[in-house]
């Protein structure tokens, strides 16, 4: 079978589309044909080995001295299962599915398998009204966000900022954070306001204009996405008993955080999801009812994934970027 493989630490040139071992289903697991996948934010961190300095010596020894050990990259996936081991009883062949390979990792190619059992990655029905393309999209920035936010405890009419809301885990949240009953104020920069506005948020704050630390304004719920704000700043823009929300919490601010917790009784949340099969199959009873749905960017097929990891690489996307795989060649 075709699949993407990383054949080392670098640019988006290190990705090559190789001829590998078509897998087996186990017992318990089903063979999907996957039709669609993303470049989500792993992807790229794993692919660029993007990470802090104080992470370098952890994260090459677990994810590889001088290449990526999972080759093939990929979190999010949507396809159609092929087939299925003699144990399994949830799925059948033929049945559309959707998914999360988490740190398995997998996606890059024309077949996967895993467990029917979800064990922080798996496989669930995708919803009926998306298409291959959009259910792809959904499963690693939607469970990163509705984890972050359930964290939260929101309430309704709380204020709750989102930085970073243009992206796949910050348009998720724009969207959750309504669904909650929340006063949702969005940053993000000027050429996606109009984008996220779309989402629901009430209140739109273009960063390149205005800092949203040094309005005044106090907030429930800050949800630091983008990773760039100031932390203390951050903390002084919290009410006194909000909560802060950080999806890219490095070494030195995960300590702070716990101090600020202890020092200032305000909620701090840094660590990442624990992902099951509910909280999919909840992102999908929303987007079926038409309260939740995927923003693409762009697609690219797998042929042209160099350009795609360079497109976000560049920072400049808007909610996902998908990769269509395909079968007939």
């Amino acid at each position: 079978m075709k699949a993407i493989v990383c054949t080392k630490y670098g640019s988006p040139e290190v990705l090559q589309i190789k001829d590998i071992e078509k897998p087996i289903p186990a017992e318990n697991e089903v063979l999907v044909k996957v039709y669609a996948t993303t470049v989500s934010a792993a992807d790229f961190r794993v692919r660029s080995f993007t990470v802090p300095l104080s992470f370098w010596l952890p994260a090459r020894l677990a994810l590889g001295l001088t290449k990526p050990r999972k080759a093939v990259l990929g979190m999010d996936f949507a396809g159609v299962v092929e087939a299925v081991g003699k144990d399994v009883t949830k799925y059948k062949i033929g049945d559309p599915v959707f998914g999360l390979m988490g740190e398995r990792f997998g996606g890059y190619a024309q077949y996967l398998c895993l467990s029917e059992d979800w064990k922080g990655v798996g496989v669930a029905s995708k919803p009926n009204n998306l298409s291959f393309e959009e259910a792809a999209a959904v499963p690693f920035g939607g469970l990163t966000a509705l984890y972050f936010l359930r964290e939260a405890k929101i309430q309704k009419g709380q204020k709750v900022l989102i930085n970073g809301a243009s992206g796949s885990v910050g348009t998720y949240a724009v969207q959750l954070a309504k669904y909650y009953g929340a006063e949702v104020t969005a940053v993000c920069s000027a050429e996606k306001l109009e984008m996220v506005k779309s989402l629901g948020a009430d209140k739109i704050i273009d960063y390149t204009k205005e800092d949203f630390t040094k309005s005044g304004e106090l907030y429930d719920v800050i949800f630091e996405v983008a990773g760039k704000a100031s932390f203390s700043d951050c903390i002084k823009s919290l009410t006194k008993n909000g909560t802060l929300l950080h999806d890219v919490a490095v070494p030195a601010v995960t300590i702070r955080m716990k101090w600020a917790s202890i020092t200032t009784g305000r909620k701090m949340v840094g660590s990442g999801p624990d992902t099951n099969a509910e909280d999919l199959a909840f992102l999908r009873e929303l987007i079926e009812s038409g309260k939740f749905k995927p923003i693409i960017d762009r697609s690219y097929p797998m042929e042209q994934i160099v350009e795609a990891h360079r497109y976000v690489d560049s920072g400049h996307k808007k909610g996902n970027v998908v990769i269509t795989i395909e079968h007939n060649k």
